[in-house]
């Protein structure tokens, strides 16, 4: 069984669970304070669903964004790391914001959740920061111009594509986004700005 997304009324949360009723039926979904906070005061809301099987318990896990379904799929990913310390650490910071700190290899920004400690950190920031490629990419933006980076030579373009890479875009898509942003841009601003474009593109 697969659940995509559930869209319907929200009849409930707490702390830690959003409650959307389908078709006379409520799913709980465990979720984290990021996406409470976008569907806060809205009477209907979306959330995209990923289901946890066990052999002793089923649990469904509901995100406002797709961003950040695809942070917490690398996160439980990772060993050692559990849905619970997953919800934890995208509580505590954007999906921008997680991808920023595994693609320059922050690992205070990990370290600074509660329950999340030095050597779970590394091991974050070192088994995700493999996924992404680190070979020169060349793409062509909206010009035709041919766009070169090099996501090792520590620029804020480069840094921002690393990020968007652990988010699940291809380093195509990333590169043509970022391409197409002022180039003095912070990493962050260039990360929040390039997801918009991504989104329209999807």
């Amino acid at each position: 069984m697969m659940i995509y997304s559930v869209r319907g009324k929200v009849i409930h949360t707490d702390s830690s669970t959003a409650v959307i009723e389908c078709g006379g039926v409520g799913y709980a979904c465990r979720t984290t304070f990021n996406t409470l906070q976008a569907i806060a005061g809205k009477e209907e809301a979306k959330l995209l669903t990923y289901l946890s099987v066990r052999e002793d318990a089923m649990e469904l896990f509901g995100f406002a964004t797709s961003e950040e379904l695809e942070a917490f799929k690398m996160l439980i990913g990772v060993s050692g790391i559990g849905p619970k310390a997953a919800l934890s650490i995208l509580s505590a910071m954007t999906p921008s914001a997680f991808a920023l700190a595994v693609a320059t290899g922050d690992t205070k920004a990990f370290t600074n959740v509660k329950g999340i400690g030095g050597k779970t950190a590394q091991r974050i920031s070192l088994e995700l920061k493999d996924k992404i490629a680190k070979d020169t990419i060349s793409v062509r933006g909206d010009s035709g111009a041919s766009l070169t980076v090099s996501p090792i030579a520590g620029n804020n373009a480069s840094e921002a594509i690393c990020a968007l890479s652990v988010l699940g875009y291809s380093q195509g898509e990333a590169a043509a986004a970022v391409g197409r942003l002022d180039p003095t841009l912070s990493v962050e601003d260039m990360i929040k700005q390039a997801l918009k474009i991504l989104s329209g593109m999807r």
